[in-house]
């Protein structure tokens, strides 16, 4: 219990040490930053309900408002802002990433990066691309939305190739450290 916890407050931190990472400003108001990294490790390694625990403390300590999301910010008002939909998918996000680890018992490097990029793509730009059409004005429509997500792409996939080595990389050293395969 006590190692559970210990592990949920290092991913915490460790989503809060990727914020620090500049980040790439775009015109949308979402910039490309490492936290998407942090997530896809939470589900990753710790597995599902671990890696969404671990995202949620993270989370909680930013709207209590220590300024640990990207670009130094902390408080509500980024859980109501243009990063908002990207924000609460986040445990979903690491959750569903957890759960095909999990789940799926073949090679860890490719099913952990099978799993980054369904549940750290395929489920959390869903909600960013929502997000962003409630927030956007009346006149934008919500393909417009969908496809200037398009942007985030390569980023994405290499951060989800880098948690598979990550993974592969731990796994090697030290099989029971990934808890997602215990």
């Amino acid at each position: 219990m006590e190692r559970n916890i210990t592990l949920i407050a290092l991913f915490a931190a460790l989503c809060a040490v990727l914020s620090t990472v500049p980040q790439i400003h775009l015109p949308l108001g979402v910039p490309i930053t490492a936290q998407s990294l942090g997530v896809m490790l939470c589900g990753i390694v710790l597995g599902a309900k671990r890696g969404a625990l671990a995202v949620l403390l993270y989370m909680a300590v930013a709207a209590m408002g220590l300024p640990i999301l990207s670009g130094g910010r902390g408080g509500l008002a980024p859980f109501v802002g243009p990063t908002a939909g990207f924000i609460w998918g986040w445990p979903v996000a690491a959750f569903v990433t957890g759960l095909i680890m999990e789940r799926w018992r073949a090679s860890v490097a490719p099913v952990a990066l099978v799993a980054a990029i369904v549940g750290c793509i395929l489920v959390l730009y869903p909600f960013g691309i929502v997000g962003l059409w409630l927030l956007a004005p009346q006149s934008t429509a919500l393909p417009t939305i969908a496809a200037s997500m398009a942007v985030f792409l390569p980023g994405d996939l290499i951060k989800a190739g880098l948690a598979a080595l990550v993974a592969q990389s731990l796994f090697r050293a030290r099989p029971q450290s990934l808890l997602s395969r215990a």
